[in-house]
């Protein structure tokens, strides 16, 4: 139990420390920190990087919560910039302070980009707690419920798990393959 511990401490500053700084690597770092932190816990935000430029999409409970995330973002390595696309989501039960537009697709932009964000988090979640796939190294990113793999993994049955993980998400249409296997030096 105390290693599982120290491993879920240690994990996130090891592979933040080991990542490279291409844009996978920062959004693979941004979304392990998230992951890691006690206020965000990367419930609903998708991380999207270009060019060195962070995009935090998603909702999240609080200002605080969002004020941590974009911290975490703006202070991880390689980041060159970060863009806020983050919503604040009303307390459950809360009444709405305002009336409805009449205009749903900011709202169905919304439920998307949690439900992006949702399948993100679970299959980094998987990826990382699977003994047989070392998650740290494989990007994860969900555009429409697609969700596409990148990075590199050192066997044919390592990508073929990582793979099969990521398709049993709930509420995953499909998986794009962009792992590519490369074994690991000793």
């Amino acid at each position: 139990m105390k290693s599982r511990s120290l491993f879920g401490l240690l994990a996130p500053a090891v592979f933040v420390i080991g990542c490279s700084q291409s844009d996978p690597g920062i959004t693979t770092s941004v979304k392990t920190q998230l992951m890691a932190d006690e206020l965000v816990k990367a419930r609903n935000i998708s991380v999207d990087t270009r060019d060195k430029v962070v995009t935090l999409t998603g909702t999240v409970q609080s200002a605080a919560e969002e004020a941590k995330a974009l911290q975490i973002a703006r202070s991880t390595k390689g980041v060159a910039d970060v863009v806020d696309n983050i919503v604040i989501a009303p307390e459950p039960g809360a009444a709405p302070t305002t009336g409805t537009t009449g205009d749903t697709s900011i709202g169905t932009a919304a439920a998307e980009a949690v439900t992006d964000a949702g399948i993100t988090t679970k299959v980094k979640s998987r990826l990382l707690a699977d003994p047989d796939v070392s998650g740290l190294r494989i990007d994860v990113d969900t555009r429409d419920r697609v969700v596409t793999l990148t990075g590199t993994v050192s066997t044919p049955a390592e990508k073929a798990r990582a793979l099969d993980l990521a398709g049993k998400v709930e509420n995953v249409a499909r998986v794009e393959d962009k792992l590519t296997v490369r074994p690991r030096t000793p």
